[in-house]
């Protein structure tokens, strides 16, 4: 894959690192040892081969520029309302990318930055618009969202935007996870208004 970017444009300055499988608990039911497998196949060793494989490209334009994608089921794992949607070795999966993101970044420096945005409820991936997501009840989808401080799933802009900001803004941002979750880890829970008190 590498090669046919090199071959037909010469040189490699970006690397969006995308690849992964991702099952549902609601469509896929438990991971059984062949589905486990095949996960970390793609979540992780796909990645790492794909960075192996771009590393000296990037090296060589100078000022390369690595994004790992990764979910919020690395921290929350099969834990509240989104244990319908991440399954136990996915989360274990995503956990992993956040160190292969540090490690590579010092492998990396200091002609390539490599960072990780690491995703929550999207409407392509774990929401809307995905095959999963008709499987929940309407009671389900609204604790999804409940959870989530924005009250809402992200779009595609959303993380278009993340990217750019990383790839031309954040000159001096590496090894670091940008989380673009709308507020789900922090699990809906809002501050009250501090108290007058007493003195």
């Amino acid at each position: 894959m590498i090669k046919k970017v090199i071959d037909r444009f010469g040189r490699l300055d970006i690397l969006i690192n995308n690849i992964e499988r991702g099952g549902w608990p609601v469509v896929h039911g438990p991971y059984d040892q062949k589905q486990w497998d095949l996960e970390m196949e793609t979540t992780l060793r796909a990645k790492r081969w794909v960075f192996e494989a771009a590393l000296p490209h990037l090296k060589t334009a100078g000022d390369g520029v690595v994004i790992n994608f990764s979910s919020i089921a690395a921290i929350v794992g099969r834990s509240g309302p989104v244990s319908l949607i991440f399954n136990d070795g996915y989360a274990a999966a995503q956990r992993g990318i956040s160190l292969l993101t540090e490690t590579w970044a010092r492998i990396g420096a200091p002609e390539v930055r490599v960072n990780e945005i690491m995703l929550g409820l999207f409407q392509t991936r774990h929401a809307e618009e995905t095959r999963g997501w008709s499987l929940l009840t309407a009671t389900q989808k609204k604790a999804l969202k409940a959870h989530t401080l924005l009250s809402r799933t992200g779009t595609i802009e959303d993380v278009v935007k993340a990217v750019l900001y990383i790839i031309k803004d954040a000159e001096f941002m590496t090894g670091s996870v940008l989380r673009l979750d709308g507020g789900y880890i922090l699990g809906g829970e809002k501050a009250d208004k501090i108290p007058e008190g007493i003195l």
